[in-house]
């Protein structure tokens, strides 16, 4: 069985001022999750999203829920 490694990307949008996050969206079909990490520290942490809610996180963002105020 083949496993398989995750390819990550960040947004076109990050203006590579160093508060990113990269995510492997290769996941999401095999496995369901769209795994998501600090793009700084990238032998750091990995936390594992489903798509369901990660697909919720970025319609939140879309739409300005998480614009500060």
């Amino acid at each position: 069985m083949k496993t398989e490694s995750p390819r990550w990307f960040k947004s076109s949008y990050s203006d590579n001022g160093g508060n990113c996050i990269e995510v492997a969206a290769n996941f999401v079909v095999s496995q369901g999750i769209v795994p998501v990490r600090d793009s700084k520290n990238v032998d750091g942490p990995v936390l594992d999203v489903r798509t369901a809610a990660f697909s919720a996180f970025v319609a939140g963002v879309q739409a300005g829920k998480f614009d500060a105020v």
